[in-house]
């Protein structure tokens, strides 16, 4: 595995910033192992940003549009990444699909949050899509990132039974709840030293992930 000397996280995020919030919060609380040092954006109205700056992170946007194409965009993040080079880089509703150096350069450093039980639903509209289909249960994964889209190795999931009145907003109101549990511990394991990518097995405290750990929602 490939470790960085630092406690410290970096934080990539596109929206409201709430999984970023809740890993603001475990460090404050000292549940995190670390701290959250650089968080970047793609968008400047992402609130996120100013989750961090109130709380004195150094927050970073890095618009595509001013950028020349995909190369140069993943040029310039891979150059903010660098600067800190951190323990671990966070996909935190991050809505970019990075294909260059960054998964090479963080390769086994990178988790994502994905609001769906992997490996269904990879991708957008995850809530509707378990609506659609049916399904009983839902939630969401954290994993390790990898080239192909939310194929990594799976670390842990929140799972909770889908209600017959449950709506895609409801849902997601829901597994936000649960994505603000599992984020945190995933981040403090990897931090701590107990979890780590090995080819394309998660390992938690020297054991082979077969399946993810699994929380359960309250009932």
């Amino acid at each position: 595995m490939q470790t960085s000397p630092s406690r410290e996280i970096a934080v990539l995020i596109s929206g409201e910033g709430t999984n970023l919030q809740a890993l603001l919060d475990a460090a404050a609380a000292g549940t995190l192992g670390g701290r959250v040092g650089l968080v970047v954006s793609d968008r400047p109205d992402a609130r996120g940003l100013e989750r961090a700056r109130r709380a004195n992170v150094e927050a970073v946007c890095i618009r595509p549009a001013e950028h020349a194409d995909r190369t140069a965009f993943e040029a310039a993040l891979l150059a903010e990444l660098e600067r800190r080079d951190p323990a671990l880089v966070v996909f935190a509703g991050f809505m970019r699909i990075l294909r260059g150096p960054v998964l090479a350069r963080f390769a086994g450093r990178m988790l994502n949050i994905h609001p769906s039980l992997l490996p269904k639903y990879r991708g957008l509209d995850t809530h509707r899509r378990v609506l659609e289909a049916g399904d009983r249960w839902h939630g969401c994964t954290v994993h390790f990132v990898t080239p192909e889209l939310d194929a990594g190795p799976r670390v842990v999931q929140y799972r909770l039974a889908v209600r017959p009145e449950d709506t895609p907003e409801t849902l997601a109101s829901r597994v936000h709840v649960g994505e603000h549990i599992v984020l945190p511990r995933a981040v403090g394991w990897f931090l701590a030293g107990r979890l780590a990518q090995e080819g394309d097995v998660a390992v938690l405290d020297g054991k082979p992930l077969a399946e993810p750990v699994v929380v359960e929602a309250d009932k």
